[in-house]
């Protein structure tokens, strides 16, 4: 499997902390059965200021000590982006980097409000040759009221990047019920786990692909894991990408759902 999403890179922000961290990660990973993953902290002027040429230095670095402590796992660069004015020209500029050194790349928006012009600068970003691939949709706390902003973006052209750890409850009921609903109602291009530590949020997908199995079926989960992925780190043009496949049905899930909500609002 490929994670397109990993803090795993250690002290340059709130994921791993030291190299001891990371190779702990690494191991967990690999144990999971992940062979390449790729290094996405964040990019956030004021908190953390990293950029696409440290970002390769600490890949190297990281991948030295793995091949050194014969951790079987590939590392490639990217990272978790904000939307902050100038970003089409820090991509540009290889200030900010994409997925591999492709035209995809992750956008990670504000946990707690819909930033303004959201729709008008993901345009832009497309228009520009990009796809942005927004990350974690399942857990921002305005989702509910604008499930179909996401869908709009898709139609776009963006793509949706589901953690594997909501399917699984670990961010709560309410993020397992809107994970449940991307993947099953056919709005989720990848899965990955967005992990930070070898704790509470570690680097393992299986767990998760075991739902998105039961709710899409083998062949669509396995290219939330593998094919998309590959497709990604391979600059593959979106249109000749297999688009998500919609196997589970809305009466399948409409009792799970409703669930969701009402816990939710407990």
């Amino acid at each position: 499997m490929i994670d397109l999403h990993c803090h795993i890179l250690p002290g340059i922000d709130d994921g791993a902390k030291t190299l001891d961290h990371s190779l702990a990660m690494a191991r967990i990973a690999v144990a999971d059965g992940i062979h390449t993953l790729a290094c996405t902290p964040h990019i956030y002027p004021g908190m953390y200021m990293n950029d696409g040429p440290g970002i390769a230095r600490a890949r190297d670095a990281l991948q030295a000590e793995l091949d050194r402590h014969a951790i079987a796992l590939k590392l490639v660069v990217g990272a978790d982006v904000h939307l902050v004015p100038g970003l089409i020209e820090g991509i540009r500029s290889g200030r900010v980097p994409t997925l591999n050194g492709s035209r995809y790349f992750l956008l990670e928006p504000s946990h707690t409000a819909p930033p303004p012009r959201l729709e008008a600068q993901v345009a832009e970003l497309i228009a520009a040759g990009y796809t942005p691939i927004v990350t974690h949709p399942e857990r921002l706390a305005w989702v509910e009221g604008h499930y179909p902003v996401f869908k709009r973006l898709i139609a776009q052209g963006a793509w949706m990047q589901v953690t594997a750890g909501a399917l699984t409850g670990v961010f709560g009921r309410r993020a397992r019920y809107w994970g449940e609903r991307f993947i099953g109602e056919g709005h989720t291009h990848l899965l990955a786990t967005d992990a930070h530590t070898t704790g509470r949020r570690l680097p393992r997908l299986t767990e998760g692909l075991a739902v998105a199995r039961r709710l899409v079926g083998e062949r669509e989960a396995s290219r939330l894991v593998n094919e998309r992925p590959n497709a990604v780190l391979n600059n593959l043009p979106p249109r000749d990408v297999e688009r998500p496949e919609v196997v589970t049905t809305r009466a399948s899930l409409i009792g799970r759902w409703w669930s969701g909500r009402l816990a939710s609002s407990r």
